[in-house]
């Protein structure tokens, strides 16, 4: 079974996604009842025990009058999405799945701070009915940082590559190359690179650079071989000592570290690893991850170090993924416009019975965390977006006396569904900056946003694909259905790539149980 299922998604399926470009359901499994079917047979997909994922708890309905607060940390890292897809082009169970991380992969047309606000951001919310959970309700939360840079003076840049024996293969070692040489050709004479690379021992390859040489970067990248074990840790001081000799006040001192996560050599927990990044981040030499490849790929690893070290993971897979990071994207990868950006909403009893947040499992805080200056959190770069939902049990209207804003004799009987309260730093300061913002009565709609109909179609499906306990009747094909019609105008093809790979994952699913029968 298991090969025939690898063999479908290799051969078969592998086309749907890469053509995805109509979106037209191909698959031909209008009979099949996805939402019914016990999914152990799709469960016994071979998967590599040396791959490391996050395994922490989804979080289930909270009530209102005893938990009114939700706390978490902003995240924007992709890496979930690109890596989910790389399972199923591959036909292998998908691991590691992060709602939060899927949602975030995709762009949405907030609304953009003025060039004069006071704040970096502005915060944008609708409500609408729950398409898997009849008399549920959903509350989606944008988060949209201006595109203006914070500093104009030049990139700090180490690239810290790990060349160890287990990233020699072509999605990796020769990927990472051609990755880098598409960052270097963004970078100019105000730019300084150095290069480092690990393996059994660190190496500089290249010391001080000035931005605009790539002839010399690209022809060190085309150089870069694969062996020996994977001492992470010494390549991680190697590039803060160079990261600190060359460090720009007030601009970008940041170390890219690329890798399959596998260090094995040295320091090599999350816990090790991230007390030793946390003690450069103070130093304003930050941190981004950009993981290669499959096998041993540890996850978890990647992500607690761009976590801790102030930066974003990102997992490539393709060329174009690293386009899409390192091109594309590139002053928001960069470019820090709000610092430890941290989120609490406040749920109103009146309206709101019981809730809980839809992803975001190991970002969430301590409500207590929300004000605490020290407390780490996300970092979010210019232009970035975050998005998160929460899924509301609506209240019968009955309140309890409490002296929270909601639950106050004076407005107990307010029409609201949340306040969202913001706490952020501007760059290089010390202590944060609150905002808060009301999603009313008005928030609700029966005709949602385009992004509201294709975000919340993925949020879906990721709940069918972690099988949540919570997922009530989560269905891949309503999601496909919802995100097909939803989008919108998708100058890069990446909407109908998402609908490509439901399909990838039904065709699998399919055939895991046409086997089973």
């Amino acid at each position: 079974m298991a090969a025939a299922v690898a063999a479908v998604a290799v051969v078969s399926a592998l086309g749907a996604c890469s053509a995805g470009g109509d979106g037209a359901d191909s698959s031909g499994l209008e009979g099949i009842a996805y939402d019914d079917y016990s999914s152990e047979s799709w469960r016994d997909v071979p998967t590599d025990e040396q791959e490391e994922y996050d395994d922490s708890p989804e979080q289930s309905f909270q009530d209102v009058t005893t938990s009114p607060l939700s706390t978490f940390a902003s995240d924007v890292d992709t890496a979930s999405y690109s890596n989910l897809r790389r399972q199923l082009n591959q036909g292998v169970a998908p691991e590691g799945v992060r709602i939060e991380e899927l949602v975030n992969y995709f762009d949405y047309d907030y609304a953009a701070p003025e060039p004069d606000a006071a704040d970096p951001f502005t915060v944008t919310t609708q409500v609408a009915d729950a398409p898997w959970a009849p008399g549920h309700q959903l509350a989606m939360i944008g988060v949209q940082a201006t595109d203006t840079r914070a500093t104009d003076r030049g990139n700090n840049i180490v690239f810290l590559l790990d060349v160890s024996g287990s990233m020699d293969e072509p999605n990796k070692l020769p990927l990472l190359a051609d990755s880098f040489e598409l960052l270097v050709d963004q970078l100019d004479e105000d730019d300084t690179v150095s290069i480092v690379t690990y393996a059994g021992s660190e190496q500089v390859l290249a010391d001080s650079v000035r931005g605009d040489r790539h002839d010399k970067l690209v022809k060190t990248l085309r150089r870069l071989e694969a062996g020996g074990s994977t001492g992470g840790a010494a390549g991680l001081e190697t590039a803060y000592e160079l990261a600190s000799k060359n460090f720009v006040e007030g601009g970008n001192n940041r170390v890219i570290l690329a890798t399959d996560g596998d260090f094995n050599v040295g320091p090599s927990t999350p816990e090790q690893l991230t007390d030793l990044i946390e003690q450069h981040a103070r130093t304003g030499v930050y941190i981004s991850v950009l993981g290669f490849g499959m096998g041993n790929l540890k996850d978890h690893t990647m992500e607690a170090i761009a976590d801790h070290g102030n930066g974003n993971y990102a997992y490539i897979d393709t060329l174009d993924e690293a386009r899409k990071v390192l091109v594309d994207e590139f002053d928001s990868t960069m470019f820090v416009v709000a610092q430890d950006l941290k989120v609490q909403v406040e749920l109103n009893p009146a309206t709101v019975a019981e809730y809980r947040l839809l992803g975001y499992d190991n970002r969430r805080l301590d409500d207590e965390d929300f004000a605490d200056d020290t407390k780490d959190a996300g970092d979010v770069g210019a232009g970035h977006e975050v998005t998160a939902f929460y899924e509301l049990v609506p209240a019968d209207g009955e309140t309890d006396g409490d002296d929270l804003d909601y639950q106050s004799s004076e407005v107990g009987d307010s029409s609201d569904f949340l306040t969202v309260h913001v706490r952020y730093k501007h760059p290089g300061a010390d202590e944060s900056t609150e905002v808060v913002f009301r999603a009313g009565a008005d928030s609700y709609t029966t005709r949602p946003t385009t992004d509201f109909r294709f975000a919340s179609a993925v949020v879906e499906f990721a709940l069918a694909v972690t099988e949540s306990d919570n997922a009530e009747d989560a269905s891949p094909r309503r999601a496909r259905e919802r995100a097909q019609a939803a989008l919108g105008e998708d100058p890069y093809g990446l909407r109908s790539e998402f609908v490509g790979l439901i399909d990838e994952y039904r065709e699998i699913v399919d055939q895991a149980l046409s086997k089973e029968g």
